[in-house]
């Protein structure tokens, strides 16, 4: 079932659910679901606090909207979304309020207009953004923060007891795997259509150029840190993947200016030596060589800005002649920060597999309804959830997907791997399936994935195979079915014109 057919299902799913519970209150609340299927994904950004969150969102957006001081602001859930105006409202019980906001140097500010922070339910900026057209990004108080109504905001809008959860997907933010954060993601999960479901979380090793203390191959050891981590059998079971990015390398990534490029040129000029003890530390960075023609504000906005890590890399880069140009030191950076292969990871994990993550969330709602709330009608509903749930094929590789990271299916190490390739697991497109290179030919992708079909065809007949495989070999022979029919389809569209 391709992913547009899916959403017509789910729709339709939808429209019998809402006829179903018309005269109760759950109908609203299904019909407000049916409208998430039209509007961008939605991704959570959580994790422990103080480990980088709202750095990190506004490293994606490309500005520096969320606040990441310890002001009233980031106790409150809040959703940062693409709109034709400029606007923050506030919502209070079932009351909206508008609120004043200011811009200095860049940064966002909210005036809460004499609101108290533990009164306000949530947040909601709108803001003309190319990054948020495809997805609304929410921005979540701390897990094990000392306030513990902020924390439980994050417990109630991730893992509510009741209604389902408003995320699609979540990006969870780590400086090293804590029982609390193994305590969450499982939370997080549902057990409707997988258990446990790794499909929609992505971890990230935050903070990573602290792993080495700020050296120049800070994010070398950070990498294998994060590959440890996603290698380890638990961690498996949580999340799809592991990606280390120093947040505030990439928040400052996107957010340069000419002046900052100016000032770090200075640092940049001192003989290799020179500026290593510079920057031995961030008192001796502040409060040495008034020479260098940098006042004391200056340096700590520099620091601010970069961290001790992003100042010496940032001013080696440019040292080198790696970049010459604020917009080439600025793409240096993002790409040594991290942030690059996270949005990679996003645009391959969540952002092509959006209309599935969303008829997830969706059916889900419906599934939690029936279940709750039992009634003329709901019997039936409940069949035609678990008829579509049962027959998209995308929902199966999703199935296969969370037993290999449970450790259901089993096999092989070489065999598991590519079985976990093949129905998505490093990315939805067919070269990332099939091993290929992104600019490989329709030939070489349909030559590998006929061999792939042969293989796998095999494997699933064959006797020896345990039941498991065999049943996962299943869905990988619909998946190399799958990519050979889109590839016959784009030929025989080329040959018509």
């Amino acid at each position: 079932m391709s992913p547009a057919r899916l959403i017509d299902r789910t729709r339709s799913v939808l429209d019998h659910a809402i006829e179903v519970y018309r005269y109760t209150p759950h109908g609203t609340r299904l019909a407000a679901t049916r409208d998430r299927l039209d509007q961008p994904l939605r991704v959570a950004v959580a994790g422990r606090v103080k480990a980088g969150k709202s750095t990190l969102l506004n490293a994606l957006v490309g500005e520096r909207l969320a606040p990441t001081d310890a002001g009233e602001c980031t106790r409150i859930v809040t959703w940062y979304q693409d709109g034709h105006t400029y606007r923050v409202r506030a919502r209070v019980g079932r009351e909206e309020r508008q609120l004043r906001f200011d811009r200095e140097d860049g940064q966002l500010n909210i005036n809460l207009d004499g609101l108290r922070a533990e009164d306000v339910d949530e947040l909601r900026v709108t803001w003309p953004a190319q990054a948020l057209r495809s997805v609304t990004l929410v921005d979540t108080p701390g897990i094990g923060s000392l306030s513990e109504s902020a924390a439980r905001r994050t417990w109630d809008l991730l893992v509510p007891d009741e209604e389902e959860t408003p995320a699609d997907a979540v990006l969870y933010l780590m400086r090293h795997l804590h029982v609390g954060d193994v305590e969450f993601l499982r939370a997080f999960h549902d057990s409707e259509v997988s258990q446990p479901s790794p499909v929609n979380a992505i971890g990230v090793l935050s903070r990573a150029d602290e792993i080495a203390v700020g050296r120049l191959d800070s994010m070398a050891s950070a990498r294998r840190v994060a590959t440890r981590l996603g290698e380890d059998p638990d961690v498996r079971r949580l999340v799809q993947s592991v990606v280390p990015v120093a947040g505030l390398l990439a928040e400052t990534a996107v957010t340069l200016t000419e002046e900052e490029v100016g000032q770090l040129r200075r640092i940049a000029d001192l003989p290799p030596r020179d500026a290593e003890e510079l920057l031995l530390s961030a008192d001796r960075f502040v409060g040495t060589r008034p020479e260098l023609g940098l006042t004391e504000p200056e340096r700590a906005s520099l620091l601010a800005r970069f961290g001790v890590f992003g100042v010496r890399l940032a001013s080696t880069v440019l040292r080198r002649k790696v970049a010459g140009t604020a917009t080439d030191l600025a793409r240096e950076l993002a790409e040594r920060s991290g942030l690059n292969q996270l949005q990679d990871l996003l645009s391959s994990l969540f952002f092509e597999r959006r209309d599935v993550l969303k008829c997830r969330s969706a059916l889900l709602a419906v599934a939690d309804v029936v279940r709750d709330f039992a009634g003329p009608g709901s019997e039936a509903l409940a069949g035609e959830v678990e008829a579509v749930v049962s027959s998209a094929h995308p929902f199966n590789e999703l199935r296969v997907l969370s037993g290999l990271r449970a450790g259901w299916v089993s096999g092989k190490a070489e065999v598991v791997a590519e079985l976990e390739r093949l129905i998505g697991g490093a990315g939805g497109a067919t070269h990332q399936r099939l091993r290929l290179p992104p600019d490989a030919d329709r030939g070489e992708l349909t030559t590998a994935a006929a061999d792939a079909l042969s293989r796998w065809q095999r494997r699933a007949e064959n006797p020896l195979t345990s039941y498991e495989l065999a049943v996962a070999a299943q869905v990988a022979v619909r998946s190399c079915e799958g990519m050979l029919a889109d590839l016959t389809e784009h030929r025989d569209v080329r040959t018509r014109h």
